[in-house]
């Protein structure tokens, strides 16, 4: 313990790093887990997640008075409108412990694609959103601090009010990382479903050769179609923010290998896969045509982590140390 002490007090002094009590969700527990086994600067603290009998929650901050002049953070889970309002009520309480700082990591923003308004009477979910975590209260050092990785549109930061602080990070070094680790690393082209993903990632992705598919309407029906670039006996890996049926990803697949790729695989930060909506990706589900060679996620969705662990061709790229380092901001 004492050795444990000493490297910590090192840690702070050569890097001026802050200790940090990192609460989370039920959902987001392993995720926490790993975040603190990555620097002995994060400690885990606890919450007592229960109901009335009406259903309402009853929550109880564990060492609550502990905390005070400390710098704390949140690990949240929207993954459905059921948890947010517990959620939220521990949001909302612990800037007022009279805590150093605080931080809310969310990663996933779950109604970030309903960014806009096509016709008067839509609602742009995404805007309520932002206003709702925009009123978290002020804590002692200043505005709260809200970790998003991969938003859907970086318009959406304009969506926050003035006293909280977004920060917007991104899952794709974590891709870039396993990418390299890959045996056919050479051969390597980076494919987008449409211009929104083009516009999005290229810039953190501009050292791959590049495909990019489009959308285009015959009749009916929107098809997607190869707009440039060329997949010719590479491992194109497809890119996008999230999926949730995953139809234009297998869509731009069978588009990939009529042009002649060797092999496709996918990449999207969030896998949020409604309804089971990942089993059509599985290769027991893919046996009479070329399935995906490899399906990366990260676990911002921790519910999909759990559901799709040990199946092919699914595997979890961990924003785990990213977010120790977002910690330190």
């Amino acid at each position: 313990m004492e050795n444990n002490n000493n490297q910590v007090t090192g840690e702070l002094k050569s890097g001026n790093k802050k200790q940090v009590r990192l609460f989370y969700c039920m959902e987001c527990e392993e995720l926490a887990r790993k975040v603190a086994a990555h620097s002995q600067l994060i400690t885990l603290q606890s919450i007592n997640w229960r109901s009335f009998d009406d259903g309402f929650p009853n929550l109880f901050i564990n060492n609550a008075h502990d905390i005070r002049g400390q710098h704390v953070a949140f690990l949240a889970s929207f993954s459905s409108p059921a948890v947010i309002f517990e959620q939220l009520s521990v949001i909302y309480n612990l800037p007022r412990l009279f805590v150093a700082s605080f931080t809310l990591v969310l990663p996933f923003f779950p109604t970030g694609s309903f960014e806009r308004m096509e016709e008067e009477g839509d609602v742009a979910t995404a805007f309520t959103m932002a206003r709702i975590l925009s009123n978290i209260p002020i804590s002692r050092g200043g505005p709260t601090s809200v970790v998003i990785y991969d938003i859907h549109a970086l318009q959406e930061r304009f969506y926050f009010g003035d006293h909280v602080l977004p920060l917007f990070e991104s899952g794709i070094p974590l891709l870039k990382q396993r990418l390299h680790q890959l045996s056919d690393a050479d051969k390597i082209v980076v494919a987008f479903p449409d211009d929104g993903a083009w516009k999005r990632f290229h810039k953190l992705l501009d050292h791959f050769p590049m495909v990019i598919c489009t959308k285009v309407r015959e009749g009916d029906k929107r098809i997607v179609r190869l707009k440039e670039g060329n997949p010719t006996s590479c491992h194109v890996v497809i890119v996008d923010d999230l999926v949730q049926s995953g139809g234009t990803l297998i869509e731009c697949q069978k588009v990939l290998f009529a042009n002649d790729a060797a092999k496709v695989s996918a990449y999207v930060t969030h896998g949020v896969f409604p309804k089971r909506s990942w089993e059509r990706f599985t290769q027991k589900n893919n046996r009479s045509e070329k399935g995906f060679a490899y399906f990366w996620i990260t676990d911002s969705c921790p519910q999909t982590v759990k559901a799709v662990e040990n199946t092919a061709p699914f595997e979890v790229l961990s924003l785990a140390g990213s977010i120790a380092d977002a910690l330190q901001i």
